[in-house]
């Protein structure tokens, strides 16, 4: 099952929910140890350094460690985030390669006039996460997620294994069906390094101009573009839902 960058058929997409299904109880290491089977070596994960991202990451230390690991470095990540990445390599011996867009983000601010995630913030994150991992992934049949059903109502029909049309591979989220509670608590066994951010009020950390801390009772996510309807930058998202080409 390593179908990827074509178009999804009723016969594979028929496979896929199959797949999801006779995993849907399984644990996060069967899980990546399924995607291993049917992807490795076009098998590929797209990492922001959030908790689940460092969960995974420990995982594949053990199970495949060289599956090719990516961070969508879009010029505005917190520096605590670039240490993150080094602290993981340090400790598992998997170096994260940092995908970056084109322009440096003096470039970018310069062709547009200023910060344009001031103003619009869908075609930033458009321009500097969405563009840069499709060019990323190409080759690849396959990524992982850290998405969990429990993190917003969007995302509480993801699908353990599933088609990701917007970028023409199957997508997998080992931990899909777990709670906050349990990436935390194996966080918390396994003194797994995660982003100090976390201990001052950051549950979900993206850039740096579009996070701030969560107030007692918000969403895990409310910290993110607040102010705004704006819930995701678009990587989790079908074309239609949101895309800077359509903001």
């Amino acid at each position: 099952m390593a179908q990827g960058g074509q178009g999804l058929t009723a016969e594979w997409a028929e496979q896929l929910q199959r797949a999801s299904r006779g995993l849907e109880t399984a644990s996060p290491e069967e899980i990546i140890t399924w995607a291993v089977e049917h992807h490795f070596p076009r098998l590929t994960m797209a990492t922001a350094f959030g908790p689940e991202g460092c969960v995974i990451l420990s995982m594949l230390a053990r199970i495949e460690p060289r599956v090719y690991v990516f961070n969508l470095d879009t010029g505005y990540q917190f520096q605590e985030t670039l240490t993150l990445r080094d602290r993981i390599a340090e400790r598992y011996g998997i170096e994260v390669a940092l995908a970056r867009p084109e322009l440096s983000v003096a470039d970018y601010e310069r062709e547009h006039g200023g910060p344009l995630y001031e103003r619009d913030s869908d075609r930033c994150c458009f321009d500097r996460k969405i563009k840069v991992l499709r060019e990323h992934v190409r080759g690849f049949t396959g990524w992982m997620s850290g998405i969990r059903r429990d993190q917003s109502p969007h995302r509480a029909k993801t699908a353990i294994v599933g088609w990701d049309k917007k970028f023409g591979l199957v997508k997998i989220s080992p931990l899909a069906n777990w709670t906050k509670a349990q990436v935390w608590k194996r966080i918390t066994e396994e003194n797994i390094p995660y982003n100090p951010l976390h201990d001052q009020g950051y549950p979900s950390v993206g850039c740096w101009p579009c996070t701030r801390p969560v107030l007692f009772g918000e969403d895990e996510r409310a910290g993110r573009w607040s102010g705004t309807a704006k819930t995701e930058c678009g990587l989790h998202t079908a074309d239609e839902e949101q895309d800077g080409r359509n903001p």
